[in-house]
């Protein structure tokens, strides 16, 4: 983020909160400065860049996974930087920068060519011979002479990286700026409980350092204490927060109406809480569609524009039927708020807005899906394996793990290579086999490798080129191909009988789905379908629902239940 504000954007909308805004930053002509920017074709010391990644923060690492991590593999260096989106792979002949490539993390593939990149630091403290003079000199003026085995004096003095070291920042440069120093005459605008935040944030950063402080006194002699920075070097307080601001703009959002603010402009927003049906939802005797259709018809007829907002399309269209069926039809759909405000006065519409609560203005009424149904739990989505992802399991292998090829077998993964193919660079995976053979997949062609299993003490390696593995295969295939036949035999016959279709009710099935409180997955919709046609189909069903715990395999049966039920079935 620091880097994003550096560069000046025209048109943004900053997000931050009140730890943030309290602490002091690097000027950001040194973030500016501190960026290396690179073509192919210029003359660069691979060995000094490395040495300027390891004293801005980057980890050398094995394989490049993740941000702030880089690689070193002869004349190939990977990194992946704050800021970037993607990893890049610069190959090097020599001092010359040949090329620059993106590759992908998780696969380490290559996806395209870059012309330039521009590399900023991982850290706030970047460790030149100027930071590292001025820290031993705050230091020391500060803290008086550093004792023997004071690790943090060492390592900064050695240029060497020390946990939290960000923690004694204005040690390192001459003056520090604050978000405001980046964006100047940008207007500020306070959420309202902001302030309330922001002393408290302020109020707890003293009773830290005040415990550090005390702390530090009562050391043993011996011991080398924790030497806190005094507060109002790193972070504002909440007055000097509010002279920082200076003339620009500052906006107070408050949700009590005209509140004693003094000489400050109030501006009334207009709006205020939707009607919540919490009460009908509890009442058994009460159906909340009958009286949400009445307070829609009532608004309407006091020419009021209403708006139905459900979560997602899906669960809109449930909305919009069950409506439908409480005689509150032929609603049109808007995208947006916007589009809202243009409708007829005393109009209706369905939109798909994620509202947590719905509210009224003058002219406007949003009844949120929350209001009818109460609130809508978000079941954690699990990431779909994608062929093109497997390397992400890969990339968890240690050498020495047993793998198994699909054509030659089970062989000992031993890492990632880099070899000379047609004259170029090529990224393979080193695999052992039986008699000391060697094969060498390229990384495209990951999807031939999978795991061996959990036990791999008992693994026998195969012998490329051997004919054991290929004799287990035709095995294994001749079983596979004498189940399949019994399994089409078995469906064949399934499918000549006959069983009596089950199609529910939908307003009845609709209103008892919508009671579930949890939005549906993807795959546990289509699981839904899938059951429904089943049972629709006039024929026995024959299907498993197979998921992890909790996601959602009771509410698929619990519909199914429910079909049955209303069908006078068990």
């Amino acid at each position: 983020a620091m880097i994003a504000l550096a560069k000046k954007p025209h048109r943004a909308v900053i997000l931050t909160t009140a730890n943030a805004l309290l602490q002091r930053i690097p000027p950001s002509e040194l973030v500016e400065a501190q960026t290396f920017h690179a073509r192919p074709g210029n003359q660069i010391d691979m060995n000094a860049l490395v040495s300027r990644l390891e004293t801005s923060g980057f980890e050398r690492v094995p394989t490049v996974r993740g941000i702030g991590e880089f690689a070193v593999r002869g004349g190939i260096l990977d990194l992946f930087a704050p800021g970037w989106t993607e990893a890049l792979r610069l190959d090097f002949f020599g001092d010359t920068l040949e090329s620059i490539r993106v590759f992908d993390a998780a696969t380490q593939r290559t996806t395209g060519q870059r012309k330039s990149m521009a590399l900023q630091a991982m850290s706030e403290v970047a460790l030149t011979p100027e930071t590292i003079s001025r820290f031993r000199r705050s230091y020391i003026e500060a803290f008086g002479a550093p004792q023997r085995d004071d690790g943090l004096y060492a390592a900064v003095s050695e240029g060497r990286r020390f946990a939290g070291m960000e923690h004694w920042l204005p040690f390192f440069y001459e003056r520090l700026e604050t978000v405001f120093d980046y964006l100047p005459d940008t207007p500020v605008i306070f959420d309202h409980l902001a302030h309330e935040a922001l002393a408290e944030r302020h109020t707890l950063i003293l009773d830290h350092y005040e415990a550090r402080r005390k702390q530090a006194d009562g050391a043993l002699k011996d011991a080398v204490p924790y030497k806190p920075v005094a507060p109002d070097l790193l972070y504002l307080s909440p007055e000097n927060l509010i002279t920082s601001l200076g003339p620009r703009e500052a906006i107070d959002f408050t949700p009590f109406d005209a509140p004693d603010v003094g000489a400050k402009k109030v501006y009334h927003a207009g709006s205020r809480h939707g009607r919540s049906f919490v009460e009908e939802r509890a009442d058994p005797n009460a159906n909340v569609f009958d009286v949400v259709v009445k307070h829609i018809v009532d608004e309407r007829a006091a020419r009021r524009r209403v708006v139905i907002a459900g979560w997602t399309e899906g669960s809109l269209d449930r909305l919009g039927q069950i409506l439908a069926e409480h005689h509150l039809g032929n609603l049109k759909q808007v995208v947006t708020l916007a589009e809202a405000e243009k409708l007829e006065p005393g109009q209706a519409a369905l939109a798909v807005l994620p509202l947590e609560s719905g509210f009224e203005t003058e002219k406007l009424v949003v009844v949120a899906e929350q209001d009818i149904l109460g609130d809508r739990l978000i079941r954690r989505s699990k990431r779909k394996k994608r062929p093109s992802d497997f390397i992400a399991e890969a990339s968890a292998l240690s050498a020495g793990d047993i793998v198994v090829h699909a054509d030659h077998g089970i062989g000992r993964f031993i890492g990632l290579r880099t070899i000379e193919a047609v004259g170029a660079p090529h990224d393979c995976l080193e695999i052992h086999y039986a008699g000391d053979d060697r094969l060498f997949l390229p990384v495209e062609n990951i999807e031939l490798l999978s795991r061996y299993g959990s036990d791999t003490a008992e693994a026998t390696l195969d012998k490329l080129g051997g004919g054991a593995w290929q004799s287990r295969k035709a095995r294994l295939r001749k079983r596979l191909l004498d189940m399949a036949g019994q399994l089409i035999r078995i469906a064949a016959e399934r499918q000549m009988r006959s069983a009596p279709p089950l199609v529910p009710a939908e307003g009845l099935y609709g209103e008892f789905a919508a009671r579930f409180p949890y939005e549906e997955t993807d795959d546990q919709q289509t699981a839904i379908d899938s059951v429904r046609d089943d049972l629709a189909a006039g024929k026995p069903m024959d299907r498993l629902i197979c998921g992890d715990v909790g996601f959602g395999k009771t509410e698929v049966a619990l519909r199914a239940a429910f079909i049955a039920a209303m069908e006078g079935f068990q």
